[in-house]
């Protein structure tokens, strides 16, 4: 059974990789393992060591706390709207995160205020 640390670390190294653009086997290939160990990583099945957490890191340019930022909100109760728990660690969400960033800033704006003209229809 998995642990709910390894989960969330897990999650937030797919989170990192998605956000910039890494895919499994160039992380894996950074690190120096297979990209089958990255998979395991990010489903929690496989714990990762403090010194491949340390690789990783090094790779997703990011301090090793990151990983752990939020641990204490992923373990309180689901919310009930219609935002996911885990926003970041949606692959949908972090794909319209990186496709809005970018669209130039003039047009973002026009898009982020039809956005919300849009959501409060709805």
């Amino acid at each position: 059974m998995t642990h709910p640390v390894d989960v969330h670390v897990g999650k937030r190294i797919r989170q990192r990789r998605w956000l910039t653009g890494m895919t499994q086997q160039q992380l894996a290939q950074q690190v120096g393992i297979k990209f089958q160990q990255i998979q395991k990583y990010e489903t929690g099945a496989n714990r990762v060591s403090a010194s491949r957490l340390w690789d990783i890191a090094d790779a997703l340019d990011v301090p090793v706390n990151f990983f752990f930022e939020g641990i204490e909100d992923a373990e309180a109760t689901e919310s009930t709207s219609n935002v996911p728990a885990d926003l970041m660690g949606d692959k949908e969400a972090l794909d319209l995160v990186r496709s809005y960033y970018s669209i130039p800033e003039n047009q973002r704006r026009r898009l982020f205020e039809l956005a919300r003209v849009l959501s409060d229809v709805a």
